[in-house]
């Protein structure tokens, strides 16, 4: 039998202590451990992120020509109901299908060319050029843009038809702002702190499917406005003027008979609600008398996906015949009066984002006719929408 001495028992204490405390973990003892930095979960895509990620053929922020190339498209289907004193209508129709390709080069060129399919109409298939030019984003505070592209003024006419929040652009859209809505042009647009800007020359030629025929007078557009989103602690507070001044020339196919066009925006966002408003005044010339409109459109969110969506539209002019109806009520008749009033209200559901999102709206309308020449109008339109983008 071996003695105990006092150096074996602290050798044997010793190792018993390094023994527990491996088992329990400490580091004590056992001498320094490593510790790594906590990594965080790689988040999952969701079968959307995983959808919307098809239509992007090449991406390579690295590479110094070519960073990506994209399919890009958008389908619009409606579903409508019109019942007024004029009589009913209910039909349902493709309202946008279109289909192009978007490349980003040389870290600040964008080529983005697309064209309008329709379906329902007579062969071809082929409808017209949409998108059609390059874009060079200096920085910030300069972008030029050249080619076919979007006139963006008043409220609904800057924003895109993939992001409206009603089912369709307001009636003060349809009157003043340019429908054809893609027009060849040279523009410049950017942010500088707060202040933002987009001003442009634009053709107003007569219509042909690509880029027009430069035949019809032309049109410049200014605009400026201002985000008070940080001073009001919301996330955006945008006060916006726009002006247009348009060659008067009968001919021109692309643009509404008015000289002038000066158009005043606010657009106010916070988390869950927001509101915005459109006041417009046009001078007309030829047959298009002066007129003038105001919109408010209030909305709410129940919920992340679901979102209620009121409106109020009133427009007039100064002589008869000087208001169109808006796209459904057209449906019924193509006369036009003096004084228009819309109150709509609308749900959205956003599946994912304005990307895939279901609207639906019901509209009650009225017009008042002093010409009475098939201009009076009272009805609802029930219209329910998909609205699909990439």
């Amino acid at each position: 039998m071996l003695k105990s001495t006092p150096t074996r028992s602290i050798a044997t204490l010793t190792l018993a202590l390094a023994a527990f405390a491996g088992t329990a973990g400490s580091t004590t003892l056992a001498g320094p451990v490593e510790i790594s930095a906590p990594v965080d979960p790689v988040e999952e895509k969701s079968i959307y992120d995983k959808i919307w990620q098809v239509p992007v053929i090449y991406k390579n922020k690295d590479n110094a020509f070519l960073q990506e190339f994209r399919f890009t498209g958008r389908l619009h289907l409606d579903n409508y109901g019109v019942n007024s004193d004029l009589g009913h209508d209910q039909d349902w129709i493709v309202r946008r299908w279109r289909m192009g390709f978007k490349a980003q080069l040389l870290q600040k060129l964008t080529a983005h060319v697309e064209v309008d399919l329709n379906p329902q109409g007579p062969d071809p298939l082929y409808s017209r050029l949409t998108d059609a030019y390059l874009a060079w984003t200096f920085n910030d505070a300069v972008k030029l843009t050249v080619g076919k592209h979007s006139v963006k003024f008043t409220l609904d006419g800057a924003t895109s038809s993939n992001e409206l929040i009603t089912i369709d652009r307001n009636n003060i859209a349809n009157n003043f702002w340019f429908p054809t809505e893609y027009i060849p042009g040279v523009s410049l647009s950017g942010k500088i702190g707060q202040f933002q800007y987009n001003t442009g020359f634009f053709s107003g030629g007569t219509e042909s499917p690509e880029f027009g025929n430069f035949d019809a007078g032309h049109f410049w557009l200014g605009s400026v406005g201002y985000d008070f989103g940080k001073a009001l602690r919301v996330r955006k507070a945008l006060l916006r003027a726009d002006y247009v001044y348009n060659d008067p020339n009968p001919e021109s196919d692309a643009t509404r008979s008015f000289e002038q066009i000066g158009s005043l925006v606010f657009q106010l966002e916070a988390d869950k609600w927001g509101v915005s408003a459109d006041v417009t005044g046009g001078q007309g010339f030829g047959r298009q008398s002066n007129a003038w409109g105001a919109a408010i459109m209030p909305w709410f969110k129940i919920t992340d996906k679901l979102q209620v969506v009121g409106r109020y539209t009133y427009l007039a002019s100064d002589e008869d015949n000087g208001v169109r109806f808006s796209r459904y009520e057209n449906v019924l008749t193509g006369g036009r009066g003096n004084e228009y009033n819309e109150l709509y209200a609308g749900l959205n559901y956003y599946l994912y984002g304005h990307k895939l999102k279901v609207q639906t709206g019901l509209t009650y309308t009225w017009m008042d006719d002093e010409a009475n020449d098939g201009g009076q109008y009272e009805g609802w339109t029930w219209t329910t929408g998909l609205r699909i983008s990439f």
